[in-house]
């Protein structure tokens, strides 16, 4: 889709904020419709031209490695994108079918809650957070019922303090919009990684260690999996990932678990570093120094590697260190007041469209990065989609063929063309094929169980 054309507005500046040469982003188009649309934001424009500018990098990525400069991306065959495929992605969480079982995505103790004055934002889907919302609160075992009788007679804001000190998750829905941020930062080292000859995919042998959890940055690696890469998720013990959200984004890696406070553990991973070709890190800012895997000591250590960061709360500002999802951003940075309803509840997005667009920007960015040599230190962050979602992103002013997500998340009428159905460490699965324009159309495998595989690089071929 162009509007006299000329390249799609979301898409040109995605684009640009990675660094993309001039006139790429024309060869990007939109065909089909979506159910993203029924948002007070340009939701449905933030989602494809995420998708969009990630299928241009892959492009970029593979026209690179067979021997054509990285700024001939300009020039080349139409990249036309599948709305209705992207509408999908994004609600991928919600599509996925395990064994047939919906998937559980907010706990009971997880969503909005009417505080003295305001609302709060709670998250408290994994058990150490909801102990912490507890002991913040000072409450005891906590209900729903308990929980909102309790918030009923604070106020928001104390209530956010006391339970980010106790280390939970809870935030005073804001009811205007957050600084501004960037969408992305990009950091040249001054070095150059491994010489990416050819190959049948635009990432394929590329080794990508995956430090990421959740949505936004296992989205961005399971999109790099799809495309070649070699991807190995390495989380620490006695913090399992949810099954269901394993489920969604395992695709496309391996998962393996080592404790870095462990000599021997800490061996194999400093094995693992030292061949790797990306690292993609989700921790808050400064969560990995104490083990010497922060920025600037990877890049000192490793100038050719390319390592790709996403954050909630963005990198400077008093926010940076704090802990965050796609729900609480929303509800801090001001959305959920912009799409609240008549009777003045705070709203959501159609899709955690945060979690999601910037793990395609973080992809996109990965690619990019490696087709021009490597060498690059990449930052996102939620709050800077979200920044960009509210301030930059221009709405398509012709409407969206296919209406809004149904009830259990149907991305329109055409979702079942959108669904795949396999095998997986967690057994039969129904979930949302990759979106990209480029690449395969789907993952040649489901995920394995979270944790189960052996901490090492597949063999090269």
């Amino acid at each position: 889709m162009k509007i006299n054309g000329e390249a799609d507005g979301a898409t040109r500046q995605a684009w640009a904020a990675l660094g993309g040469p001039d006139g790429a982003a024309r060869r990007v188009v939109y065909r089909g419709g979506g159910a993203l649309g029924a948002a007070r934001l340009p939701v449905r424009e933030l989602a494809r031209a995420t998708v969009g500018v990630c299928s241009l990098a892959a492009a970029e990525l593979a026209a690179v490695r067979s021997g054509r400069p990285a700024g001939d991306a300009a020039d080349g065959a139409e990249i036309a994108v599948d709305e209705g495929a992207v509408s999908a992605a994004f609600l991928s969480e919600r599509l996925l079918r395990v064994e047939g079982r919906a998937p559980v995505s907010f706990a009971p103790l997880s969503g909005f809650w009417r505080a003295a004055d305001g609302w709060v934002r709670t998250h408290a889907n994994y058990p150490h957070h909801r102990a912490a919302l507890e002991r913040g609160l000072g409450a005891g075992p906590l209900t729903p019922e308990r929980l909102r009788a309790e918030l009923a007679g604070r106020r928001a804001a104390d209530v956010q303090e006391a339970v980010y000190a106790a280390g939970g998750l809870a935030v005073a829905v804001a009811d205007s919009f957050g600084a501004p941020q960037p969408l992305a930062g990009v950091r040249e080292t001054g070095g150059r990684g491994r010489e990416l000859g050819p190959g049948p995919l635009p990432a394929s042998g590329v080794r990508v260690l995956d430090l990421t959890r959740v949505i936004a940055g296992p989205v961005a690696t399971r999109t790099l999996g799809l495309l070649g890469a070699d991807v190995l998720r390495v989380d620490p013990p006695g913090m399992p990932e949810a099954d269901d959200t394993y489920a969604d984004t395992g695709f496309g890696k391996r998962s393996a678990v080592l404790d870095l406070a462990d000599r021997a553990d800490r061996a194999v991973f400093d094995g693992l570093l030292a061949q790797a070709d990306v690292v993609v890190s989700g921790y808050r800012p400064g969560a990995l120094d104490r083990f010497g895997l922060g920025a600037g000591e990877l890049a000192a250590a490793r100038p050719g590697l390319v390592l790709a960061q996403v954050c909630a709360w963005g990198w400077e500002g008093p926010w940076a260190g704090r802990r965050g999802f796609d729900s609480l951003v929303q509800a801090g940075y001001g959305i959920a007041a912009a799409e609240a309803g008549p009777d003045g509840v705070p709203g959501v997005l159609p899709a955690q469209a945060l979690d999601h667009g910037t793990g395609y920007l973080l992809a996109a960015g990965v690619l990019r990065a490696l087709a021009g040599g490597g060498g690059r230190v990449l930052r996102f962050s939620l709050a800077g989609t979200a920044s960009w979602l509210v301030r930059e992103v221009p709405r398509d002013p012709r409407p969206a063929p296919g209406g809004a997500a149904g009830a259990d998340g149907a991305a329109g009428a055409g979702a079942q063309a959108r669904l795949r159905e396999g095998g997986s460490g967690y057994g039969r699965l129904r979930y949302a094929a990759p979106p990209l324009a480029v690449g395969p159309g789907d993952w040649p495998a489901g995920p394995s169980r979270w944790g189960t595989d052996r901490a090492a690089w597949l063999p090269e071929a």
